[in-house]
């Protein structure tokens, strides 16, 4: 498509989604930066500007408002063209140049390798803690980059792919922008591990056993919701992304017999109470698997993500998951923290990403982390907890009073009592699991109810805790327990350092 062709796609995708919406400004983004860019052309040959085009595009499909639209299509003009961040200031306000401004500190690394790797973590932490939309916008500008990765040499093709599911993907989920995580994951899947990319993808296209039937049992699902009474409700086909089902392939010894929700029937619905009614009369019509409800309305992911899930027994023995939400939670499931601002602009101008970014307090924590780490000798050493603490699949446990903690997958009981307090997790002596004592070494799960027991005359940590801790606050915290014992150890069988 043309460079007009696909602003005109743009500009009907902004009016479908809201049309109050200031097209003009969008209008105005894309004469300036089509002349700032003037003929610049990228490694494939065509015309710059289509790549912010393309930004733009996945912005505006995501219902973002003008501004942010305006300026994925802007962002790469103050590194690319002689325009500077005053320039568009001028032109276009103070918000959208520091937008801009965000996009081009992201891309500003000239790193090689880990150094690399670690400046590329420490700049989007920053960014996400200073304004989230920032990484919203390079989200975009990654994945049209994953998705045109041909026309550059094959080693940067690997590290761009293996920096977007080392980095952007997790961060995505983070956010709880699915569809988002999805699709970097799969752009960049066949570039990092394409043998492995293939056999995924000759299994899925081998396995379609499932696809006439879900039609069927879609059709007999709505049938039954609207005889009950269920309105306003859709019920729609899922297929699971590539490299999520090859994670999955994994877990279950490559057999995707096993994986059940390889296409899930979604249905949507105005309210919560529809949810619960919709799940009764899915449960009525077929028989569900044993330990496959999930409540994730009562008991939120911790990326925010709501629904409810089932697996059932369908005709012909054929198990199909159902996953239940309202229309709002699916725009929340779909595009995480971007639907906050997925909203007209009459009530935009009431939100605030100031507000936002504050109520996200790891957002805030990982901009801690890396004022502590600044140097690189320590970065190396914390790099790994960081991504367990940041990019592992998260689980949410209980205290005693009913509290949700948010901990990285296989956290223990010490994890737990330091994730309560620095205190807590020193004086940590034993563990109740759903009221059964267990090992301070065990694995936590999903949905456990997790006790503390402390020993007040406890004089700190056991070193021996950090062959199984997870996270980065239990593991610095236990090592400088261990530095300073053995520092005053030294103390004394060395009299010189007595003082």
């Amino acid at each position: 498509m043309t460079a007009d062709e696909l602003f005109q796609k743009l500009n009907n995708i902004i009016k479908d989604n809201d049309p109050r919406a200031d097209t003009d400004l969008v209008w105005r983004a894309f004469n300036y930066a089509n002349k700032a860019h003037d003929t610049q052309k990228r490694a494939s040959g065509e015309l710059y500007i289509i790549h912010p085009l393309m930004t733009a595009i996945t912005l505006a499909e995501m219902n973002l408002p003008a501004a942010i639209v305006a300026a994925g299509i802007l962002h790469d003009v103050p590194e690319d063209t002689t325009r500077t961040i005053d320039d568009i200031e001028q032109e276009f306000g103070s918000e959208i140049a520091n937008l801009v401004g965000g996009i081009t500190k992201l891309g500003k690394i000239k790193y090689r390798g880990i150094e690399r790797y670690i400046e590329n973590l420490r700049k989007m932490f920053l960014a996400m803690a200073e304004d989230v939309r920032v990484v919203i916008i390079k989200f975009a500008d990654r994945l049209h980059n994953l998705e045109t990765l041909e026309a550059i040499p094959p080693k940067k093709q690997y590290r761009v792919a293996l920096e977007s599911l080392e980095i952007y993907a997790p961060i995505a989920n983070r956010l709880g922008m699915g569809e988002m995580k999805g699709k970097l994951e799969d752009a960049a899947f066949k570039y990092v591990l394409p043998k492995e990319y293939e056999w995924t993808q000759n299994l899925v296209h081998a396995s379609e056993r499932q696809k006439h039937g879900y039609l069927e049992i879609m059709e007999v699902a709505r049938k039954d919701l609207s005889e009950a009474g269920v309105k306003d409700m859709e019920v729609h086909g899922r297929a699971k992304h590539l490299y999520s089902t090859y994670r999955k392939l994994l877990q279950h010894e490559r057999n995707i017999a096993r994986i059940y929700d390889l296409m899930a029937v979604r249905v949507l619905v105005p309210t919560i109470a529809d949810c619960y009614a919709a799940l009764g009369i899915i449960h009525g019509r077929w028989t569900p698997l044993k330990g496959r409800i999930k409540d994730y309305m009562a008991q939120p992911k911790p990326n925010g993500y709501r629904s409810l899930h089932t697996t059932v027994f369908c005709e012909d023995g054929e198990i199909v998951e159902f996953q239940i939400r309202t229309y709002e939670m699916h725009r929340a499931a779909e595009y995480g923290i971007a639907a906050h601002w997925a909203y007209s602009e009459e009530d935009e101008n009431n939100k605030s990403g100031d507000q936002l970014n504050s109520s996200m307090e790891w957002v805030t924590q990982l901009a801690d982390i890396q004022k502590e780490i600044s140097d690189k000798k320590t970065y190396l050493h914390s790099l790994e907890d960081l991504k367990i603490d940041v990019f592992r699949d998260r689980i949410f446990v209980f205290t005693p009073k009913g509290d949700v903690l948010d901990l990285p997958e296989e956290s223990t009981p010490v994890d737990f009592a330091y994730c309560i307090h620095t205190e807590i997790g020193n004086t940590c002596s034993q563990a109740k699991i759903n009221d059964e004592m267990v090992s301070l070494d065990r694995m936590l799960k999903s949905g456990d109810l997790v006790e503390i027991v402390t020993d007040k005359n406890r004089k700190g940590p056991n070193p021996d805790w950090l062959k199984f801790v997870k996270t980065r606050h239990a593991k610095t915290t236990i090592r400088q327990y261990a530095r300073a014992g053995i520092s005053e150890w030294i103390k004394g069988v060395i009299p010189g350092l007595k003082k």
